[in-house]
């Protein structure tokens, strides 16, 4: 699916739910960066990079378009977070809870690209 060759992990101290804020360098050549280690009610997850709207709202301004690769993204960055802490960060896909496309945001469609079928 996706080629992330180098995930970036940096620790948080003193805050009761971020844990760290990550960066995902994907096949040598593109980062993305301002990803959030969250621990939530119902265990660790990633949080993807935002900005704050005019009303105080927040609206992911990267994120993937499908839950595969949102499950992938997620793994890998807990795991990473596990190696560079050495907590334990039982993720939601881990116990079964695959975490969904959120509908506010927005498709392939809406950006004006035609997605490719899966061969």
């Amino acid at each position: 699916m996706l080629n992330i060759t180098d995930i970036r992990i940096t620790k948080v101290e003193g805050d009761d739910k971020l844990k760290a804020f990550a960066a995902l360098v994907i096949q040598d050549c593109f980062l993305v960066g301002d990803l959030r280690v969250v621990e939530g009610e119902d265990g660790y997850f990633v949080a993807m990079p935002s900005r704050r709207k005019r009303d105080g709202s927040f609206k992911d301004i990267a994120y993937p378009l499908n839950n595969a690769l949102r499950e992938q993204i997620e793994e890998k960055v807990l795991l990473a977070y596990e190696t560079a802490t050495g907590h334990r960060a039982l993720s939601r896909i881990e116990r079964g809870e695959a975490a969904q496309v959120r509908p506010d945001l927005l498709s392939v469609e809406e950006f004006g690209f035609t997605p490719k079928p899966n061969p």
